[in-house]
């Protein structure tokens, strides 16, 4: 990836952290600390990856994401709006009862959405359901998805992935968000699931570890996973809370809204690392 393109994906990754802050201090509720640590690799796959079009967002032959973790949707709805699904006005809208914009994403109202999410281990069996259905359509569409690390200590979890090697699903990447942290701490004092490579590895799956921060790392692993005959799964290092200082690496702030002057810090933050770039 060229350093003008990389520099033009951290910038959207900015706005995207903005908004998904705007929306959680608009509503004085919502998870920011995972929406922060997953917005780069929501930001690569809408801005630079996948096949889509805002114009068109049932395309049957689109590539498709699914935020398992969907109570990070924050992000998603900030990238969506970036992009052109709808207009970013509704971010401030964001759990207000008569909203698009609810606490979990629902693709029956919100344009971009392949699949409604939020209960934990769900939204990867979804995926492995839709890109079991490409492959039987010998469609060529891709399809993505994004777990929380402590979400994997769900047990429908491993059964989704069990299925995806057995139905050999090449077709599907599966991101995990593995800042350490969950709502109630550390995750391997919470309920440990390390090793996160070793368990893929002893599923069937491909397995990639980077910096989920770190564009070139995104890019190279998704193009290694599109070259192989297995689902992969990319274990994404991140930091909870990425590019608010009193957020990163803070478990409070996995479902806490900042107050006003919390979020006036936390936006003059982003946006002086913004002017930077």
């Amino acid at each position: 990836m060229d350093q003008a393109r990389k520099t033009e994906l951290k910038k959207l990754a900015a706005k995207v952290r903005l908004g998904a802050l705007e929306e959680v201090f608009s509503a004085q509720s919502g998870h920011p600390g995972g929406s922060l640590s997953v917005a780069d690799i929501i930001t690569y796959l809408f801005f630079e990856k996948m096949n889509v079009d805002p114009k068109n967002p049932k395309d049957p032959d689109r590539d498709r994401f699914v935020l398992s973790k969907g109570h990070t949707c924050p992000a998603l709805y900030a990238a969506l709006a970036l992009r052109g699904y709808f207009d970013t006005a509704l971010l401030k809208t964001f759990r207000n009862k008569t909203s698009i914009l609810q606490g979990h994403p629902d693709m029956k109202h919100i344009p971009g959405v392949d699949m409604s999410s939020g209960s934990l281990g769900q939204g990867i069996s979804a995926a492995c359901g839709i890109a079991l259905s490409g492959k039987i359509s010998g469609k060529s569409y891709r399809v993505y998805t994004a777990l929380g690390d402590g979400e994997i200590e769900e047990g429908q979890v491993w059964e989704a992935a069990m299925f995806a090697a057995h139905y050999k699903l090449s077709n599907l990447t599966a991101f995990i968000d593995f800042n350490g942290l969950q709502i109630d701490g550390d995750i391997t004092k919470v309920m440990n699931p390390t090793p996160i490579d070793e368990k893929f590895r002893a599923f069937g799956w491909n397995v990639i570890e980077i910096d989920g921060h770190d564009f070139d790392q995104i890019e190279a692993a998704v193009t290694l996973s599109e070259k192989c005959d297995k689902p992969t799964a990319i274990i994404a290092h991140t930091v909870k809370g990425k590019g608010v200082s009193f957020m990163e690496n803070n478990a409070s702030w996995h479902g806490n809204a900042p107050k006003e002057d919390q979020y006036n810090q936390a936006v003059s933050e982003l946006e002086s690392a913004l002017a930077a770039l």
